[in-house]
Parts: structure tokens; C-alpha cells; sequence
């Protein structure tokens, strides 16, 4: 693959019914996390952004250190056996032959090097509200961390027009009843005219719409309850696919 060529699945995955706020369904305990074809190319962009523009993609409060080393932990023991992943000492070989040292002291930034997913860390406030407490976020999708970092959700979809009081209070109750080992999905699906997965947009920016063609990109977002802190966690499995030119 050229370094400017577009990382590209061949097909999104079936979103029937769950592509409206809050709409969720439940899966496996393990299948919060995937693997596809565009594996290898979205781990390379993915090590080159850890590595180059930590700055830009992580963010972790003080407070949600300990959550943060959980779901490391979360990753590793749901990755591991795995085909493809191998163990060794204090490291991991991926399915693409890359070898990640487990650094302990960066969770997030470890973490972030081992799943295709984005892996954002939500944490109960005082006002009983959860809050953007950390993240590994390499892939957004027209927004910022910057922006978005120890923001309540409420604060955090303020652009979203349809997340209106009562969707706010929906998604509240959703968190607050999600359970360890019984992880939920979701989908959303928009057009974009630029197929690059690392898309930051600062609050308030527009994005330039696509008119016919273009590409669909698709976010399989799932939330997990970690069993230990009780954080939750928001892992974003992003699908680009070029769309029918009609």
C-alpha cells in the first residue's frame, strides 16, 4: 500500500436498528474488540500518531489513572490467544508481526498500539454525570479531544442536534445501568468527501460535504463497564468504504 492510498474496508458491518441515539444491543464479552482486513494499514497510522503526536491523541486525568491501567488489562486478557496475538515477556506480537512493549507507565498509549479500536475512558462525576476522563483517540471523526477532555456528556454533544434533554437523560440511564462482562453496541454511519481516518475538527468547524460519491464511514462504537473502578469504557472500531456514486 503507497503511504497516501485511503485504508479502506470492503464492506461496513450490518447496523440495522442500531444506528439511532441511544439505540444499543447487547454482544459477546469479548467482541468489543474486532479485527479486519484494514488491520494492518490502521495499525501503522495508529503507531506513527502514538508515537509522533502523542500531544494530539491521548489525554488522561489524574484521577483516572488507576481505570486506565484496568483497561489495559481489559485489552490484554481479551486479545491474548487470540489468532494472530502472541505473548512474550512484557510484550506483544500482533497480528501484523508488530511487537508492542506493555509499558505500564503509558496504559493508554499502550493499549491504543494493540486493537483497532479508540478507547475513550468515562468516569462518574460529582454531579452524578460521566465525564471524558482519558482516551487514546486516533481516528476522530470531525471532532477534538482537546475539546471534548473531562467534559460532561452532556457538554460534549452540545453540536449534536438530536441529543436533546431527553436523549441526554436516555444515555445517562444507559451508563449508569451498564454491567461488567455484558458489553453493548452501536453504529453510526455518515459521508465524507476524505476517506482519512484522522479527522480532528475543532467545535464549531464544518466539515466539507461530499456530493455524489465520496466514501461512508461507519463507527461501531461499544460500551464496557470495567469491573474494578466502574469506569466505562467507549471503544470506536471505525469502517471507511467508498460510497455508490448516486
Amino acid at each position: 500500500m503507497h503511504p497516501h492510498d485511503p485504508i479502506l474496508q470492503r464492506r461496513l458491518p450490518e447496523t440495522t436498528g442500531l444506528d439511532r441515539l441511544p439505540g444499543t444491543a447487547p454482544v459477546g464479552p469479548a467482541d468489543w474488540i474486532l479485527r479486519d482486513e484494514a488491520f494492518a494499514g490502521q495499525m501503522a497510522l495508529r503507531d506513527r500518531l502514538i508515537t509522533e503526536r502523542p500531544g494530539d491523541v491521548l489525554r488522561l486525568a489524574a484521577p483516572a489513572r488507576d481505570a486506565a491501567d484496568e483497561l489495559l488489562d481489559e485489552v490484554l486478557g481479551t486479545v491474548i490467544g487470540r489468532d494472530g496475538y502472541s505473548l512474550g515477556e512484557a510484550r506483544v506480537t500482533r497480528p501484523d508481526g508488530v511487537t508492542v512493549t506493555i509499558d505500564r507507565a503509558a496504559p493508554l498509549a499502550t493499549a491504543g498500539r494493540l486493537v483497532q479500536e479508540d478507547l475513550c475512558l468515562l468516569t462518574r462525576g460529582e454531579s452524578g454525570e460521566h465525564l471524558l476522563t482519558g482516551a487514546v483517540l486516533c481516528f476522530p471523526a470531525s471532532w477534538s479531544l482537546a475539546d471534548k477532555f473531562n467534559r460532561p456528556l452532556t457538554r460534549i454533544h452540545d453540536p449534536v442536534k438530536e441529543y436533546d434533554g431527553a436523549v441526554a437523560r436516555r444515555v445517562q440511564r444507559l451508563f449508569d445501568a451498564i454491567r461488567p462482562a455484558i458489553p453493548l453496541v452501536r453504529f453510526n454511519l455518515l459521508r465524507y468527501a476524505d476517506p482519512a481516518l484522522h479527522q480532528p475538527l475543532a467545535e464549531g468547524a464544518h466539515r466539507e460535504r461530499p456530493g455524489r460519491g465520496g466514501y461512508l464511514r461507519s463507527e461501531r462504537q461499544c460500551l464496557l463497564r470495567l469491573p474494578n473502578t466502574g469506569a466505562v469504557v467507549f471503544s470506536i472500531h471505525t469502517y471507511v468504504v467508498r460510497a455508490p456514486d448516486k
